[in-house]
């Protein structure tokens, strides 16, 4: 690029003194013909050194800078690259951990319903046990006291009869005869009031 940028004002400069030639005459020295050989001389010293200047301090620092900048740049590229397929990897074992846990806690959530109805299925056995228990106590409890009622019932009688007929009159009366009225009453009308 140096050599053709050299070669480039070279030739320009060549078009210049082609045109300068006709105005020789004006009076300007670096016009004259007599002069021309230590102008080009000095032209071609200057833009030698120029040129070596260029490329051989300046633009391989350009160059070098370049490169690093590049590199520095692929390493950037690299970097970020790298940070996102971590972070897609990242997130994906998020998302994976998310539904895992998920699975677990509805699993959790079935085995203690599951559990639960369990002991509640379990429990209410329990208890209608016990209520069938505590209904075949009462029955039994039940048939006692109506095996039971006719003769606490005859002997309420007796003694209220007694007691009655005792304020009516006056005087003691013998509670067998009041037994056996009782009695025969209770006969006729036991089946009508204790099913037997």
């Amino acid at each position: 690029m140096i050599k053709k940028i050299f070669f480039q004002s070279i030739f320009f400069n060549f078009l210049i003194l082609k045109e300068v030639f006709g105005a020789e005459s004006g009076g300007m020295p670096q016009l004259n013909p007599e002069f021309w050989i230590s102008q080009i001389f000095w032209l071609t010293l200057t833009f030698g050194i120029l040129y070596i200047t260029l490329s051989k301090l300046i633009l391989p620092k350009i160059s070098s800078n370049l490169e690093l900048r590049k590199s520095q740049i692929q390493e950037n590229i690299e970097a970020a690259d790298k940070q996102r397929k971590n972070s897609e990897s990242k997130l994906k074992e998020f998302e994976d951990i998310v539904i895992k846990t998920k699975i677990e806690a509805s699993n959790i959530f079935k085995d203690a319903r599951e559990s639960a109805l369990k002991n509640i299925n379990s429990k209410k056995e329990i208890l209608d046990k016990q209520i069938d228990e505590e209904i075949k106590k009462v029955e039994k409890e039940i048939e006692i006291l109506k095996k039971n009622a006719p003769e606490k019932i005859n002997k309420i009688a007796i003694e209220t009869s007694s007691e009655i007929i005792k304020t009516l009159i006056g005087a003691d009366v013998n509670n067998s005869n009041i037994s056996a009225i009782v009695d025969d009453l209770s006969k006729k009308n036991g089946d009508k009031y204790y099913g037997n």
